[in-house]
């Protein structure tokens, strides 16, 4: 099982989005855990990678389980592990290898392209404190089969 991190960064409040170039949707910045590291050594890692930035004190925001599905037949599986931050240091990178990095205001990035996973993600982490924990089904279309949340979100 493919383990990743990923950090909503919110500074002046805009969050640091990447627009990937496959299907035009914004993600959250992070990427795959290696080997040995722990959580938060990875989302440092990752985020500075991507962005150049060094995130100041990120906090466990959720952990979800994603499956991809094709026919039915479970064909791939990963955790994530979703952190937030509200302090960087250093300057933004010009250059992303994967995708364009974009500040957007709070208040517009429910209205954004993204899987509809990471919508509800947002929607937890951007109203309340506690930690979310969750599973979500994905065709391999990334259409959402079901999702699986606690605390429970409509």
């Amino acid at each position: 099982m493919q383990r990743v991190t990923n950090c909503i960064l919110i500074h002046d409040n805009e969050i640091l989005l990447l627009k990937k170039p496959r299907r035009g949707w914004y993600a959250i910045p992070g990427g795959k855990m290696e080997q040995g590291e722990s959580i938060k050594e990875s989302v440092m890692r990752e985020y500075r990678e991507e962005t150049a930035l060094h995130l100041r004190n990120p906090e466990l925001a959720g952990v979800f389980t994603f499956t991809i599905h094709n026919e039915g037949e479970l064909i791939q599986e990963w955790m994530m592990f979703t952190f937030i931050c509200h302090t960087s240091k250093g300057m933004l990178t010009e250059h992303c290898n994967e995708g364009v990095l974009e500040w957007v205001p709070q208040e517009k990035v429910k209205g954004l392209p993204m899987a509809e996973g990471d919508r509800k993600i947002f929607e937890h982490v951007l109203t309340k404190s506690s930690i979310l924990y969750g599973s979500f089904s994905y065709t391999n279309d990334y259409e959402l089969l079901d999702t699986r949340l606690d605390p429970f979100i409509r």
